[in-house]
């Protein structure tokens, strides 16, 4: 016997929690990972980022001077890797819809945990069958506004397009994006909120939530946030959102809407540099302590 199997069974639990802590029926929020790249375009490696974000929430304190409750007690239930399928990114989002979908059936908050950002539009898609006034805000240095890319519509280039399909969508930290989508844009006059427009300021907050419904679905893919916080991204794009602006305007969507669940995406780890995935975990737990109440 090594001494990995002496070991609390916690090493795949967000946060640490045990096996008893963090049992299935019990727990109002169910993490789901899923490690899955297979359209990534640029760098890969996104597939990793589920694992390194639970991991390093290991090492994250469970309560802070502002950070109301306490995230250990939230009742947590993290679900085994959803397993990538090999038969193409449609049968994949299917397969995410109908997992998300299923919790949701037993009344669990869920949290996505990517992998790449086309797995959105599947989380997106449940929610919406369940949730049927539904918008979805996304944080995101990239517009993904093209209808296919690379010959698949189902891409991380592709997704808020798949998104707006579904249903109306606002976007914060904007800075790249396509000719094509660009005339798309100011053609249907999207709610696109650029990060230039957005970085030392709050202006713009209530004119970014008013265009939110009343059920929001937050999708936050983490190359929006500016490189020098988080290098650790498939496409890193300067002059991105930094952490205490993007905390604030969180705050300030979830005191006006209701947040009914949210993913974060798009962590490719670095060897060495710890300091993104620690950032992805902190960021899950402080959505969590902003969409839950004990």
């Amino acid at each position: 016997m090594s001494s990995h199997d002496l070991d609390p069974p916690r090493g795949h639990n967000f946060l640490g929690l045990t096996n008893d802590e963090s049992a299935y029926d019990a727990a109002r929020v169910v993490i789901v990972p899923v490690a899955y790249d297979a359209t990534t375009s640029y760098k890969s490696g996104t597939k990793d980022g589920p694992a390194a974000i639970i991991a390093a929430s290991r090492e994250i304190e469970s309560t802070d001077r502002d950070a109301g409750p306490d995230s250990a007690e939230l009742g947590l239930h993290t679900c085994d890797e959803v397993e990538a399928e090999v038969d193409g990114p449609a049968i994949m989002v299917a397969k995410v819809e109908r997992e998300i979908g299923r919790h949701l059936d037993a009344k669990k908050y869920c949290v996505m945990l990517g992998g790449e950002h086309s797995l959105t539009a599947a989380a997106v898609r449940a929610h919406k069958s369940r949730y049927p006034d539904l918008s979805v805000l996304q944080i995101d240095a990239h517009a993904d506004m093209r209808d296919t890319y690379q010959g698949s519509k189902h891409s991380h280039a592709t997704v808020m397009r798949r998104v707006r399909e579904i249903c109306p969508a606002v976007s914060v930290g904007i800075r790249s994006a396509s000719k094509v989508c660009l005339k798309e844009i100011t053609d249907q006059n999207l709610p696109i909120f650029w990060a230039r427009d957005c970085i030392g300021r709050s202006d713009w907050h209530d004119r970014a939530i008013d265009h939110l419904s009343n059920d929001v679905y937050l999708t936050f893919d983490l190359d929006g946030f500016d490189p020098s916080i988080m290098p650790s991204v498939g496409t890193p794009e300067p002059g991105g959102l930094l952490w205490y602006e993007t905390i604030a305007f969180l705050k300030t969507v979830a005191s006006q809407r209701r947040i009914v669940g949210f993913d974060v995406v798009e962590l490719m780890p670095i060897p060495g540099i710890h300091h993104s995935d620690f950032t992805a975990a902190r960021l899950v737990t402080e959505l969590l302590r902003m969409t839950q109440s004990l």
